[in-house]
C-alpha cells in the first residue's frame, strides 16, 4: 500500500487526472458533496473542468443587460490569451472599500476559479448580495494562469510559478497582474487555490501513511516588516469570521500548514512570511490580504462541488466582513502606514510541539498527530536594519525602474544638482547557489553600509518610505531579505562590490 501510494506522488500531473490516490470510503465519510446546485460550467460536463473559452461566455453571459459589472483585460497570456479583469459597483458612494480576488494562479487548481465563477454568479444574479455594493468595489481576476490552466498544469508557460515570483517579476502575466494590481490600490485582498492534500512526506507516518483532513487552510502573512497592528486585524476579524462560516457549514479548517522533512524527520511549518507569494506582498502593499488553500490538488473531480462550496463561502465571508467594517480597515490601514519600524532583514520562526487532525490511511480514520511545529505567525527577528528614509538610484538603472514601477512606487526625479549624505551598501560575504530556483541562481550575501557624500541630480531618482508600498521597499531592495533583487540574482554582485543604489536616512 505505502509504495501504491508513493507511486501516485511520482507521477506526472497529468495523471492525477486519471489516478485518485483517495478512497470512495473515504470520500463519502469525510468529504461528501453538499446538497447543493450550482451550474457554473464546469458542472455541465461529467470530465475536466471549465476551458477558457467556457469561462468567457460564462462571464459575458453574466453581464447581460447590467451597468454594475464590466470587463477589460490586464495583459495576455505568454500564448497569446487576454487575462479578464471583471469588476463589479454600483454608483451609491465614491469612497467605498476596495476588494481585489483572484484565482487560477496555478492551473492545476480548478476549484479556485470554479469557486469565484460561482460568486459572480450569485453577486449577480442573487439580489440578497446586491447590498454588498453600496460600500464595496470587487475587482475578479479569474484565471490568471490561463496557459497552465488549459493544460491542467501547476507553472506558466516558461516553466515557472506565478506565486513565487511576486518580487522577481519574471513571468509576463506576474508583470500584468502586479500593473493592474498596483494601479487600482486593493484595501482587502484575498488570493484562492487549491492544495495537496497527499503529500510524499505523508507516506513515512503511520502503517500506510496519512492525508490531510482540513478542507479549507488559511494563510495570512507572518512578515515582521508589514505592520503588526495589520497582522493582528487581519486574523482577529477577517480570517476569524471566516473560520466561523466554515464552521457553520460542517467545514474542517486550520492555518496554513505544510510538512518538510528536517534531517530525516517530519515538521510541519505553520504560516507564512515570504514575500515572493501574493499572501506577503499584498500585505506589504498596506491591503488586508490572506490565501486561501481548499483541499483539491491531485483528486480529479472529486467532492468538486464541496471544493466550489468552500471556496464561495470564504470569499462571501471576506465581502460580508469588508462590507460591516469599512471604516475600521481604512483606519487600520492609515494608522499601519504611518508605522515605521525597523527594517527586518531575516526572522526566525518559533519552534515548538503542538497536534494537528490528519487522516489515517490504513484505518480510514481521524487521527491526533503530535507533530513539531515552526510557527511563522510568532516569528522573532534575527536581522534588522535602520529604516531608511528613502532609496536613491541612477535611472541608467533601468532594471530598477522598470521593477520598482511595476510593483506600484513612485519615483520622484531629484530637482537639482545636490550633495547628499547617504549608506552605500559593501557585499561583505557572497555565496551563489549551484542549482536554479524558479529560472534563477540565487545569491547570499552578507553587507554593510558606510555613509558617504553622493551628488545627485535631476538624473536621479529618489523612491521616498511615506508610501503606502513602503515596506516591500524593503524586501525587495536590502540585500539579504531572501526575496530582494540581489537574492534573485536581477542585480548581479559579488564580494567587496558595492551595489548600485543608496540609502537615505534623514530628510532633506
Amino acid at each position: 500500500m505505502r509504495i501504491l501510494i508513493l507511486i501516485l506522488f511520482l507521477l506526472p500531473n497529468l495523471c492525477f487526472s486519471q489516478l485518485n490516490p483517495q478512497s470512495k470510503k473515504i470520500t463519502k465519510k469525510f468529504f461528501p458533496n453538499p446538497n447543493l446546485e450550482i451550474n457554473t460550467p464546469a458542472f455541465s460536463k461529467k470530465k475536466g473542468f471549465t476551458s477558457y473559452s467556457m469561462m468567457m461566455s460564462f462571464i459575458n453571459d453574466l453581464m447581460k443587460d447590467r451597468n454594475d459589472v464590466s470587463l477589460s483585460f490586464i495583459g495576455e497570456s505568454q500564448k497569446g490569451k487576454s487575462i479578464p479583469m471583471v469588476k463589479i459597483s454600483n454608483n451609491s458612494s465614491d469612497d467605498k472599500l476596495k476588494v481585489w480576488f483572484q484565482a487560477g494562479m496555478h492551473g492545476n487548481e480548478p476549484a479556485s476559479t470554479e469557486g469565484i465563477l460561482y460568486l459572480m454568479q450569485q453577486l449577480l444574479l442573487n439580489d440578497k448580495y446586491s447590498y454588498l455594493f453600496d460600500r464595496l468595489e470587487l475587482i475578479i481576476v479569474p484565471m490568471v494562469n490561463i496557459d497552465g490552466y488549459e493544460k491542467n498544469n501547476r507553472y506558466a508557460a516558461n516553466g515557472l510559478d506565478l506565486n513565487r515570483d511576486h518580487t522577481k517579476l519574471m513571468i509576463p502575466e506576474s508583470n500584468s497582474l502586479k500593473n493592474a494590481f498596483s494601479k487600482y490600490g486593493a484595501e482587502v485582498t484575498v488570493d484562492f487555490h487549491e492544495y495537496t492534500p497527499f503529500r510524499k512526506d505523508f507516506t513515512k507516518i503511520g502503517d500506510f501513511g496519512i492525508s490531510n483532513i482540513y478542507d479549507v487552510m488559511i494563510l495570512y502573512t507572518g512578515n515582521l516588516n508589514v505592520p503588526k497592528l495589520l497582522r493582528n486585524y487581519t486574523n482577529e476579524v477577517f480570517v476569524e469570521n471566516a473560520r466561523k462560516i466554515l464552521e457553520k457549514n460542517d467545514l474542517r479548517y486550520h492555518d496554513y500548514i505544510v510538512s518538510r522533512n528536517n534531517q530525516g524527520s517530519i515538521h510541519f511549518h505553520q504560516g507564512s512570511n515570504s514575500s515572493r507569494s501574493s499572501c506577503t506582498a499584498y500585505a506589504l502593499s498596506n491591503s488586508i490580504s490572506s490565501l486561501i488553500e481548499v483541499r483539491g490538488v491531485g483528486v480529479g473531480k472529486t467532492s468538486f462541488k464541496r471544493r466550489v462550496n468552500s471556496t464561495f463561502l470564504v470569499a462571501l465571508s471576506y465581502l460580508e466582513t469588508a462590507y460591516n467594517n469599512v471604516q475600521n480597515v481604512k483606519r487600520v490601514l492609515r494608522d499601519s502606514k504611518l508605522t515605521e519600524n525597523a527594517a527586518v532583514l531575516k526572522s526566525t520562526s518559533s519552534i515548538s510541539n503542538s497536534k494537528i487532525k490528519c487522516l489515517d490511511l490504513g484505518s480510514s480514520e481521524e487521527i491526533i498527530l503530535d507533530v513539531v511545529l515552526h510557527d511563522k505567525f510568532n516569528a522573532k527577528a534575527e536581522l534588522i536594519r535602520e529604516r531608511p528614509h528613502a532609496y536613491l538610484f541612477h535611472r541608467d538603472n533601468k532594471l530598477l525602474v522598470e521593477k520598482l514601477t511595476t510593483l506600484g512606487f513612485e519615483l520622484t526625479s531629484v530637482a537639482k544638482f545636490q550633495s547628499v549624505k547617504v549608506e552605500k551598501y559593501i557585499v561583505e560575504s557572497y555565496q551563489r547557489s549551484s542549482m536554479k530556483y524558479e529560472g534563477v541562481y540565487m545569491q547570499k550575501i552578507k553587507a554593510k553600509t558606510k555613509k558617504t557624500d553622493l551628488d545627485i541630480d535631476k538624473f536621479w531618482y529618489i523612491l521616498k518610505m511615506d508610501q503606502k508600498n513602503s515596506n516591500l521597499a524593503i524586501e525587495v531592495l536590502e540585500p539579504e531579505a531572501p526575496n530582494s533583487f540581489v537574492s534573485y540574482n536581477l542585480i548581479k554582485t559579488n564580494k567587496n562590490l558595492d551595489l548600485p543604489y543608496f540609502r537615505l536616512l534623514k530628510k532633506k
